[in-house]
């Protein structure tokens, strides 16, 4: 066994290059000739010196000796052959060295006796999320949409990897790198040897991913409506920010903005995205970091395409008198929190209504004066709580702020002049999130007024606010022929779009973004998107079955199962090596049965040299 180079030419470009080889010689009829186990590509990563090493410790591993590691061989010698004896096992009915045959254990089963000392078990790799992933893929039939935007094949092993890595272990594309060559076996299921994937082929896939995007998202997303047989009939629509790590100086979207990571310290961008009722994604968009959320919803409704009619629901940030104008000129419906500060609420007319949560609201509907919306108030006990603390806590604090000026003006030093006292009031006020409202303060001072000589307020509650009507709140429709029950049900899907970010963010490596570059970093938010498709039509299918688990609980039960190769000694002195899946949990069972999956994930493969 030995190492050739052999000049190689490519037929569609004329380039000659040189490639390397795993060779053996054999004497076939009468004549010895050199027949090639594995091509180990353009790039073999150890120097000429090293080769007939890392030929013999191959030939060691064959035999059984795997924990035999000479203290002389050097590591990348040992990595690069157990990944050459990986490869031999891996290739079942191909090529095997003279040594050795392989067969498959679709043949009947031969019983042999082996030292069960002897057993070593080998490269360990995850294969369950992998499993359910590509199913996932191909019941949406993703690879063929590839292949059809004209995407060949080695690209697109290269994206459905990076998709699945984001699914399986979410981070930058570095480390769905690691994943993908140090820990996963999706190289097992798609019969390719991902091991050997360069860094920069993702980086390039993410690149592809982007140039497609419209077509993608237009696509895949026709593809779940005829699968699941959703209705086009309500639309979500919110944003979401995510962060850098770094300055990304580079990109025209990176910009400081509120954050809802309170990571106020980084630049950051916006997606935004609408949702189907059920919770798939529709269409996505990537902001600026400081994108006001009112002025994008015109962009994105046009570019969706929604059938006229369709029911749009947004929180109240979005819900501007100028979007509910021009969603009513495009023929739309829709449900939003409405943006009034007064808040009204008769106890006495209300319907019980239950939340997702498994609380009990209040809702009580009417119509508008001039006909054209239904209003349904609503109060929720758990919401009083929250409110009626954060109402507390400020009225405390807008109350010391107020004692410490009426302190000040006692003592020699503090601060008396009135234009001054009444600055420090208005800041208080600024800062007091509302309370100061509640508050009539009046200021004593002398005979000429340049000094204040008392400060005395009095808290006087204003009507229809937070703290005299906590937990209420209103949303608002076009769609006058709905009663409370169905008005509240279907805002409640609204809840649903903030799983969908839960999602992206906590177990789909939203964030943080590592890119500097505009492109990358949109390619890092679009693979997270297109991992939460999959990751809901998994789910979708689950749920049907009484399974309702997040998709980070689904992961970790997924993630047990692992693909391992077995070497025995046998009782005529050869080595049998099997590759196979371990064997399912019950928990796993019943998640593979649900979406009818098999339970052992890629073929047997069994090498005895």
């Amino acid at each position: 066994m030995f190492i050739r180079t052999t000049p190689t030419r490519n037929s569609t470009t004329g380039e000659t290059y040189i490639t390397h080889r795993l060779v053996e010689s054999r004497r076939v009829g009468g004549k010895v000739r050199q027949v090639t186990l594995l091509n180990l590509g353009r790039q073999f990563p150890l120097v000429k010196e090293r080769w007939p090493e890392v030929c013999a410790r191959i030939e060691q591993l064959l035999c059984g000796q795997q924990g035999l590691m000479p203290a002389t061989v050097m590591e990348s010698v040992e990595r690069c052959a157990q990944h050459c004896f990986a490869r031999l096992v891996a290739q079942g009915g191909g090529t095997t060295p003279s040594c050795a045959t392989a067969a498959s254990f679709d043949s009947p089963s031969a019983f042999v006796e082996i030292d069960p000392d002897s057993l070593e078990l080998t490269r360990p790799r995850s294969i369950g999320v992998e499993h359910a992933a590509l199913a996932a893929m191909r019941e949406l039939t993703f690879e063929p949409l590839l292949d059809s935007l004209g995407i060949n094949g080695v690209m697109r092993t290269a994206i459905v990897g990076s998709i699945i890595a984001r699914m399986a272990a979410p981070g930058s594309e570095l480390a769905s790198h690691r994943w993908l060559t140090g820990t996963s076996g999706l190289g097992d299921l798609l019969d390719i040897d991902l091991a050997a994937l360069p860094l920069s082929r993702l980086y390039r896939a993410s690149d592809l991913l982007m140039k497609h995007r419209e077509e993608i998202e237009t696509r895949l997303f026709a593809r779940i409506e005829t699968v699941f047989g959703l209705a086009a009939s309500v639309t979500l629509y919110d944003l979401t920010n995510t962060y850098f790590e770094g300055a990304a100086a580079a990109n025209p979207k990176a910009a400081r903005g509120r954050s809802k990571e309170k990571r106020s310290d980084c630049p950051l961008v916006t997606l935004g995205v609408v949702c189907d009722g059920s919770g798939f994604i529709r269409r996505s968009r990537v902001f600026a970091g400081n994108a006001v959320e009112c002025h994008t919803l015109e962009e994105m409704l046009l570019g969706l395409a929604a059938p006229a009619g369709a029911m749009v629901i947004m929180d109240r940030g979005i819900a501007t008198a100028a979007n509910l104008a021009w969603l009513v000129e495009h023929g739309y419906r829709y449900l939003v929190v409405s943006r009034e500060r007064e808040r009204r609420f008769d106890a006495s007319a209300a319907t019980p209504l239950l939340s997702a949560g498994e609380e009990m609201i209040q809702g009580v509907r009417e119509l508008s004066e001039d006909g054209q919306e239904v209003r349904l108030h609503c109060h929720s006990p758990g919401r009083e709580m929250k409110e009626s603390g954060i109402m507390a806590r400020f009225c405390t604090r807008f109350e010391a702020g107020l004692t410490k000026l009426a302190h000040g003006l006692t003592t020699a030093r503090g601060e008396k002049r009135p234009d001054r006292i009444q600055e420090r009031i208005g800041r208080l006020k600024a800062a007091s999130r509302g309370a100061g409202q509640h508050y009539t303060v009046t200021l004593e001072t002398d005979a000429a007024g340049q000094a204040v000589t008392a400060l005395r307020w009095e808290k006087t509650p204003v009507p229809g606010t937070m703290l005299t009507d906590p937990g209420v709140y209103c949303l608002r429709s076009n769609e006058l022929s709905w009663d409370a029950e169905q008005l509240w049900r279907t805002y409640m899907m609204l809840t649903d779009l903030e799983a969908v970010f839960r999602s992206l963010k906590g177990e789909l490596g939203l964030r943080p973004i590592f890119h500097s570059k505009e492109e990358r970093s949109d390619g890092h938010l679009f693979i997270s998107v297109l991992a939460y498709q999959f990751v809901q039509t998994i789910r979708q299918r689950l749920r049907a079955h009484g399974i309702h688990d997040s998709w980070s609980g689904l992961r970790e039960v997924l993630a047990v199962q692992r693909r391992v190769t077995a070497s025995f000694v046998q009782k005529d002195g050869r080595t049998l090596h099997v590759r196979k899946a371990t064997r399912p949990e019950p928990d796993l069972l019943h998640i593979y049965d649900a979406l009818g999956l098999a339970h052992q994930p890629g073929s047997v493969q069994k090498l005895i040299a």
